[in-house]
């Protein structure tokens, strides 16, 4: 592990535990009693954009590697930082933590099985096919080092130092909003090389598609009927796909296939905006329904 993803991994690891200073054992076992919106939660990332993302590659006369990178970014499940976008908008928070912790695990299976049959079933991407190796043990550890072992000290940390937690709980609010931004400048400034004119039509795409992300988990949210918290979760976690984990496969599996790496670049700095987008929306949607008429 590099220095910057040790410090990048820290930074993550201190917003989930920021996040879960605002959280109780009892958010979690409401969530264990509803399972029907977790399953919710799953069906935009594993069916609706991968299935959606085939089906426009078939019809979008893109390079071949485009497509493969749009539909291995669609494979993938969502991220750490759903979680604290969604804490933000103030949506579920407790199920948010419980899609992606779920998420990760279907990924062994579910990533390497769709991106394999949506290559191989385009024309023009079947050259591309490979046989994707996700190694487990690195899901895992992600999975317990930036999920798990945070959010359960944050539960502790609340639980058994109550005034402590009410000292820190807005700087360390403050640190997880200002860590989200600098991650979009600080995204901008790595790619800053790429950031030219002729590569506005692919932020298009992304913008595009991460919308379609989105509005997946909206609508399945509606279908399926779960309240407006548990929607502004879905949605989020619809829209969230774990970039870093496309960019590994893309540097192991393709060698870093320049088309590729724009594309899951592209996706980590905008999905992170329109994740805060949306969570800026509903907090002023919140703040106006509380004000007196």
């Amino acid at each position: 592990m590099t220095t910057q993803q040790l410090v990048l991994s820290l930074v993550l690891a201190t917003m989930v535990f920021s996040v879960a200073l605002e959280l109780r054992v009892d958010d979690f076992r409401r969530v264990a009693q509803t399972p029907r919106a977790v399953i919710c939660g799953l069906i935009p990332q594993f069916i609706l954009l991968p299935i959606g993302t085939w089906a426009a590659t078939m019809v979008l006369d893109l390079p071949a590697n485009v497509e493969a990178a749009m539909i291995l970014v669609a494979a993938c499940p969502g991220g750490s930082l759903s979680n604290v976008i969604t804490h933000f908008g103030r949506g579920n928070t407790a199920l948010s933590v419980s899609v992606s912790a779920v998420a990760s695990v279907i990924a062994l299976f579910a990533t390497p099985f769709n991106f394999s049959w949506m290559v191989a079933a385009n024309p023009d991407t079947a050259s591309w096919l490979r046989t994707l190796s996700i190694d487990a043990s690195d899901i895992w550890i992600s999975l317990l080092v930036l999920l798990a072992i945070p959010m359960a000290l944050g539960l502790l940390f609340a639980h058994r130092m109550p005034l402590v937690t009410k000292l820190i709980q807005k700087p360390l609010a403050n640190f997880s909003l200002f860590a989200l931004f600098a991650f979009i400048v600080l995204g901008l400034v790595k790619e800053r090389q790429l950031l030219t004119l002729g590569l506005l039509p692919t932020l298009a795409i992304v913008v595009v598609h991460n919308a379609c992300g989105l509005f997946f988990g909206y609508v399945t949210a509606r279908a399926m009927r779960v309240s407006e918290r548990d929607r502004r979760a879905v949605m989020i976690e619809g829209g969230m796909q774990n970039s870093g984990l496309a960019l590994g496969i893309i540097a192991v599996q393709f060698g870093s296939d320049l088309g590729m790496v724009i594309v899951a670049s592209l996706w980590g700095i905008w999905h992170i905006v329109s994740g805060l987008t949306c969570a800026m929306w509903w907090r002023r949607k919140d703040a106006r329904a509380v004000q007196p008429a």
